[in-house]
């Protein structure tokens, strides 16, 4: 059998059993949830879904990006977990976040514990070998990966606000890495697979977490997704070259920028409007994008499909910037910053009129 059509036989079947493995999880865990992972119960936190509902969608992902983990070596290369630097400071980063997301879910924690924690994150990464490298400095380097690592996983945390919102978002960004990665022709990766593990992840949950929500992810899903997401924006937005194989710092900034749009502009209106409001940017409210769209008029189901139509638009520029963009400059500068701004605007003016 040609080499090519097998690979895509065992990609093809573990993105199929992963899929019916997480739709099978989620459900025996909304079947036989009560009040462990139950989130809205009368608390001091504002949230936007007025019924309790398990938040237990997390533990799937986390499960299924484990054995995505255990998968590669069986499927490939034998040795390839044991002796891979980057994959292992992966995974204890990932299960450092889980864990203060499961803790964070069952006990509330304090932000400050929370933020202490999303920085030990970013620095097991920048010790495994992941960060960013955008500038010849590496102290610069490095603080900019703490950064990022700390505001995705504190975006993807805050964007979890209405149903499937995170979930979509997530799904996209996984996809845009594994369309870096197809173009790039890297296809024995062992991120690939971890890519696939957590995509159908998010397909088998997005079943329970589509409005009206059975389900949610709650912290143990947003900071897991937050971290390994961030890890993923480093290695394959910040950190990979264009077909061409040119690195153009310009260049790499609005990649990342585009695949990750929605987060960074929901979490910047956020704190605009609640540091201007004289709010503390860490206490929950109604006063997302996303709320804003509802209280202007549209259903949550709409405004989870306009969220996913907005992500394909920006998924085609990224597609545009790194496969046919051979000659960058100010021109494409001007016309993406120009598309991010719009963006911007189209979702934080309703904010101002609307916001809570």
């Amino acid at each position: 059998m040609d080499g090519n059509l097998l690979l895509f036989l065992i990609y093809t079947s573990y993105f199929i059993t992963t899929i019916l493995l997480s739709f099978l999880i989620n459900g025996l865990f909304l079947k036989f949830s009560f009040s462990l992972g139950t989130r809205n119960m009368p608390e001091n936190i504002i949230r936007w879904s007025p019924q309790a509902k398990p938040s237990l969608g997390g533990i799937s992902f986390f499960i299924i990006f484990l054995l995505s983990v255990a998968s590669y070596p069986i499927l490939f290369e034998q040795h390839a977990v044991l002796f891979n630097k980057q994959l292992f400071g992966i995974l204890s980063a990932s299960t450092l976040a889980f864990l203060m997301g499961l803790s964070d879910d069952a006990y509330n924690t304090k932000p400050f514990l929370k933020l202490t924690v999303q920085i030990f994150c970013a620095l097991i990464l920048i010790f495994s070998g992941t960060q960013i490298s955008l500038f010849e400095s590496t102290i610069l380097n490095q603080a900019l990966t703490i950064f990022w690592i700390v505001s995705i996983m504190n975006s993807i945390n805050m964007l979890d606000n209405m149903d499937a919102i995170t979930t979509v978002i997530s799904i996209s960004i996984i996809i845009n890495a594994l369309l870096i990665l197809y173009l790039n022709s890297d296809s024995y990766n062992i991120h690939i697979i971890l890519l696939i593990g957590v995509l159908s992840s998010l397909i088998g949950f997005l079943f329970y977490n589509w409005h009206p929500a059975k389900m949610f992810m709650g912290d143990t899903g947003s900071q897991f997704l937050g971290l390994f997401l961030g890890a993923m924006g480093i290695i394959y937005f910040w950190n990979t070259p264009d077909m061409q194989g040119h690195f153009i710092q310009s260049k790499q900034f609005f990649v990342t920028i585009l695949a990750f749009a929605v987060p960074i502009i929901d979490t910047t209106s956020v704190v605009i409007n609640r540091i201007k409001k004289g709010k503390s940017p860490f206490v929950g409210g109604k006063d997302h994008t996303t709320h804003s769209l509802f209280f202007s008029g549209l259903s949550e189901k709409k405004i989870a499909v306009l969220y996913g139509g907005i992500c394909i638009f920006s998924m085609f520029f990224n597609f545009l910037i790194i496969n046919y963009i051979k000659e960058w400059g100010y021109l494409h500068i001007t016309l993406f910053s120009a598309y991010f701004i719009v963006l911007f605007l189209f979702l934080y003016v309703p904010t101002i009129k609307y916001g809570q």
